[in-house]
Order: C-alpha cells, then sequence, then structure tokens
C-alpha cells in the first residue's frame, strides 16, 4: 500500500455498524456486551444482505470505544486508509433493548446521525481529519454536521427511472433541499442481479453525471465480471476525459462547496434559479451551482439531447456553441454531454478549457 500511496494511488475502504454472527469481532462484543439486544435480553440479529449479523450498541461508551479506537483507526487509518464508505446505520429496529435505556422508538432516526458523529470523531480522533473523508447513505437532521459528503445508496445498473441512474436527481435534488447539500451517486450504478448488466454506454453516461457532482467514484458493482469498468477497452478513453474535465473544474466545485455555509445544496433544481421553468416540469436536470445546467442523456443509444434551457444565453461546455433560453435540441454524443454554463459566469475563463480536452 505505501509503494502505491507514493505513486500517487489512494485507497477507499468499508465499514458499517454490523458484526457477522460468529465471526472474530462478533465474538468479541458478544462477550463485553456491546451489541443491542431484544425483549428477551438475548442478542438482537438481523439480516444483513446475506447473513445474519449482530448490530453495535451505539449507545454502550465501551463499543463505541472499541469501535474508534480498534475497527476505524487501528484496522482502516493506520494501516494507510484515507477515506471509506460507512455504509447503514439506519436498520435499528423499534423494539430494540439499548444499553442506554432509551427507547429505540425515539432514538430510530436519530441513528444515522450517531453513527456520522462516531465516524467523525474517529477520524478526528486519528489527526488525519484534514486528509481521510468518509461518505454515508443513511441521515436525519444534523447528519451533515458530521459526515463529509451522502451518497445516494445503492442504484440498479439501468436507466430506470424508479431504481437506476435517472433516479439519482431527483434524489439529489431532495437530500440538497433537506440541508443535505453535499452528495453524489455510484458511477455506473450497484445492483447488478438478474439481468441486470452494465455496457459501456451506460457507464459513460453515468460518469458524464457525475463528472459534474462534488465526487467522481466508480463502482464495480455486484457482480463486476459481468459488467463494464472504467478500464475496458471501450470505456478508458471516457474515463481520461471526463476524470480531466472533473479535475478541471475543482475550482467552481470549492466555490459550490462554500456556499453550502449558506445552505445552498451543490446539486438544485433548476427552479431554485429561475422563475421561467413552469412550462417545462422536469426532474431530470439540474444545476451545479448557479452556472452550469446539466441535462443528463438517460436513454439507450441517443446521441441528441431535447432539453429546455433556463432564461439567459448558455454555451454548451464542451464544444463551445452559443445557445439561447427555451426549448433545444443538443447533439449529445458519448464523451459529450448537455451541460452548458452561462455566458456571462465569472467562471467562464475556466469553464472555456473543457472544450480543449479529449
Amino acid at each position: 500500500m505505501a509503494e502505491l500511496k507514493a505513486q500517487g494511488i489512494h485507497f477507499l475502504a468499508y465499514i458499517n455498524p454490523y458484526l457477522i454472527k460468529d465471526g472474530e469481532m462478533y465474538n468479541y462484543c458478544k462477550e463485553k456486551g456491546y451489541l443491542i439486544k431484544n425483549s428477551a435480553g438475548e442478542i438482537y440479529h438481523i439480516k444483513s444482505t446475506t447473513f445474519d449479523a449482530g448490530m453495535m450498541d451505539l449507545t454502550h461508551p465501551d463499543m463505541v470505544k472499541y469501535l474508534k479506537e480498534t475497527i476505524i483507526i487501528k484496522n482502516m487509518l493506520e494501516l494507510g486508509i484515507d477515506g471509506y464508505m460507512a455504509d447503514f446505520g439506519e436498520y435499528l429496529p423499534v423494539d430494540s433493548v439499548l444499553y442506554s435505556s432509551e427507547d429505540a422508538k425515539i432514538l430510530h432516526n436519530e441513528w444515522p446521525v450517531i453513527w456520522a458523529r462516531i465516524n467523525r470523531e474517529a477520524v478526528n480522533d486519528s489527526g488525519r481529519e484534514k486528509d481521510v473523508f468518509f461518505f454515508t447513505r443513511s441521515g436525519y437532521n444534523a447528519a451533515q454536521k458530521y459526515t463529509t459528503i451522502m451518497w445516494n445508496g445503492d442504484q440498479h445498473t439501468d436507466y430506470s427511472y424508479d431504481y437506476g441512474m435517472p433516479c439519482v436527481i431527483p434524489a439529489s435534488i431532495n437530500l440538497g433541499f433537506s440541508g443535505l447539500c453535499a452528495t453524489h451517486s455510484d458511477v455506473g450504478g450497484y445492483i447488478s442481479f438478474g439481468s441486470l448488466r452494465r455496457d459501456a454506454e451506460l457507464f459513460v453516461r453515468w460518469m458524464e453525471m457525475n463528472t459534474f457532482s462534488l465526487l467522481m467514484r466508480t463502482h464495480e458493482t455486484v457482480r463486476p465480471e459481468n459488467n463494464a469498468q472504467y478500464d475496458d477497452e471501450k470505456v478508458i478513453k471516457y474515463s481520461v476525459k471526463l476524470t480531466n474535465v472533473h479535475k478541471l473544474i475543482k475550482p467552481y466545485l470549492l466555490h459550490c462547496m462554500k456556499e453550502t455555509a449558506d445552505g445552498l445544496p451543490v446539486m438544485r433544481a433548476p427552479f431554485y434559479e429561475f422563475n421561467d421553468m413552469a412550462e417545462y416540469k422536469s426532474d431530470y436536470v439540474y444545476m451545479l451551482g448557479s452556472d452550469i445546467f446539466v441535462a443528463p442523456v438517460l436513454l439507450a443509444g441517443a446521441d441528441r439531447k431535447k432539453l429546455f434551457l433556463p432564461q439567459g444565453e448558455w454555451v454548451h461546455m464542451f464544444s463551445g456553441k452559443s445557445y439561447q433560453s427555451g426549448e433545444q435540441i443538443v447533439d449529445a454524443p458519448l464523451g459529450s454531454p448537455a451541460v452548458f454554463y452561462r455566458k456571462d459566469s465569472e467562471h467562464k475563463d475556466l469553464f472555456e478549457k473543457v472544450k480543449n480536452i479529449n
């Protein structure tokens, strides 16, 4: 790991608050009384994906100490991990019996915040708060105080509007309006059971969308061998181009992050910025900050995008072509998505450089 980090390669890890039944950590926590109980005083087991698990009692101070010092700091951060997914955290059964004697029904919604807070404290205690980030999917009021960034959960590897790529957009907008201003999704989705298979086109379209979000992070899916990956022959040139675009617009993303201090989400519905969108209602376009309008291609085989541009004059970021407000049909071949910036943006000198990236 140290050798690869010297080359600029960093490592992410994974954690959740469940311990697989009869595993080493489970047995240790069982012996110490660190796991949530049921009304009979026995360990409350749940089904976590495909295995039975015990739940860490996050109201037990010794459980929290073990989680922070041994699991997160010793077994992750001190090994050189630079970030991680702090998964789950939302499944506190309302009939749980907690160490603190608090009512689980009352604490249920607060549980994801407690989970995020413990992770934040562990990172801070390690002294690496400036260079380690973690991301969460569960939350409640004040979760944004602790997590670095939210992600939208586990989408299907398809274009379905209920569970696939399109659902990321309203989910991100809703999170933003709920006070969780920093969000992103798994590039390409995650759930790929049965007939679900991610091809190169879907992967690139998703990558185009996430290029214009705070975090561009791929996921290999449930079945990596059956799904397109970032380094596949048909994908790699787009991976290079779009990651370079994402890197280029970093100053603008940092500008957007500063605005979150005032409660402004990074990904916003166009109506937040404009008052002329009532006649064209779409839940599947968004603003990145105040100056970038994004209309992802959400149809397999499409190379053009029909959209409605808000008031003002706009420039297509990948071609440099100018457009007026109103309904437009825009060429959108792979690698050149329908993304526009305000022609009078104070960041236009930065955005103009995108069209030169190949």
